[in-house]
């Protein structure tokens, strides 16, 4: 079989993902599945909504078309606000897009206007994060101006935390997008089906018991391919963390210092090496590299120690023994690494049933 690979195991998906849409259910909470770091991979999509997902989230348009042409059959969800020169496509595809600035929002107008379809929209709102939002004390004025836009449809409201800054969802900021969601439905009407509470990091939250309020809905993906929940990485309990696996080939195996001689500047990432010297170690070098992978995001089996990664080249350092040439290494992966891996046309994708 070719290496590298990213070996993807169906059933376990399936197994996290209907695990956590029955237990988020019976608290109320629907979950759309993201499948932004799976390259809008249709297969994997038909899996997240027979798991029983209730649409599929995705940040690029490129991937909702290509889900759309292979088949997939949901409401599909834009994750990251649409660019004013893809409006058109956006319309055409997306039955439902997250937004902030009311300039797109008129773009979407026009455009849904031209084909007479009704677009969806979620406004995103800042909580503190400082990824996208409108901030609270504008949101009402936002709703008022796109309640204005003939062929758009204010579908609800929603926030996203724990991304750019790492700020965990709580009952604090939770139960403000909870008020925010009461005070415009009382002013406007009820106008909110969807009050989408964030991601794979709020499920402390929404398992701790505490009163969930008005929100109905998370976005969730690498809890659903890793069983994990993203605030401080920790297994969920009966989840699959090993549902997605990289597989690289080892090209070179030899005994070499642990560290390097001669004047030390900068490698060619800009980072420094390790100086610890742990005398002779048995190194590989496996055919994979920062092109294709985050190294940081690996996790090799027990005995073997990722060193780094050049651009096509993974050095470890493999313990007591040297390994085979020829014969492969199978590491877990974290959202980063998948998310290069499945982007690069050098990693197959294989599916397993192991």
């Amino acid at each position: 079989m070719t290496a590298p690979r990213l070996e993807i195991n169906f059933d376990k998906i399936l197994h996290n993902t209907a695990t956590l849409t029955t237990r988020l259910m019976a608290r109320g909470i629907s979950v759309t599945g993201v499948t932004k770091a799976t390259l809008g991979n249709p297969e994997i999509a038909d899996v997240l909504l027979q798991a029983g997902v209730q649409g599929i989230g995705e940040s690029r348009i490129e991937n909702i078309e290509a889900m759309r042409q292979a088949g997939v059959n949901a409401e599909m969800i834009l994750l990251r606000s649409p660019m004013m020169s893809q409006v058109d496509r956006v319309v055409a595809q997306v039955d439902i897009s997250h937004n902030t600035e009311l300039d797109v929002i008129n773009q979407l107008s026009i455009a849904a206007s031209k084909t007479g379809r009704v677009h969806g929209v979620i406004l995103m709102v800042e909580l503190g994060d400082l990824r996208e939002g409108i901030m609270p004390d504008d949101l009402e004025h936002t709703v008022r101006e796109t309640l204005r836009f003939p062929n758009i449809r204010i579908r609800g409201i929603g926030t996203n935390l724990a991304c750019r800054s790492g700020v965990s969802p709580d009952i604090q900021n939770m139960n403000e997008l909870s008020e925010l969601a009461n005070s415009i439905d009382s002013t406007f009407g009820p106008i909110l089906d969807i009050v989408s509470g964030g991601n794979s990091g709020n499920l402390d939250w929404a398992f701790s018991g505490a009163n969930i309020g008005r929100i109905n809905n998370l976005r969730l993906g690498e809890s659903l391919l890793f069983g994990v929940e993203t605030l401080h990485r920790e297994p969920i309990d009966g989840l699959h963390t090993d549902a997605i696996t990289l597989v690289a080939e080892i090209i070179e195996s030899k005994d070499k210092p642990s560290i390097p001689r001669g004047v030390i500047a900068q490698t060619a990432f800009g980072t420094r090496p390790p100086d610890e010297d742990r005398g002779t170690i048995a190194q590989s070098i496996l055919a994979i590299g920062r092109q294709d992978i985050d190294p940081d995001g690996l996790l090799p089996p027990t005995g073997i120690t990722v060193l780094g990664a050049s651009s096509d080249h993974l050095t470890v350092d493999t313990g007591t023994r040297r390994l085979p040439i020829g014969s492969e290494i199978t590491f877990q992966l974290n959202y980063s690494a998948l998310l290069r891996a499945m982007t690069s046309p050098f990693v197959s994708k294989v599916v397993t049933t192991r």
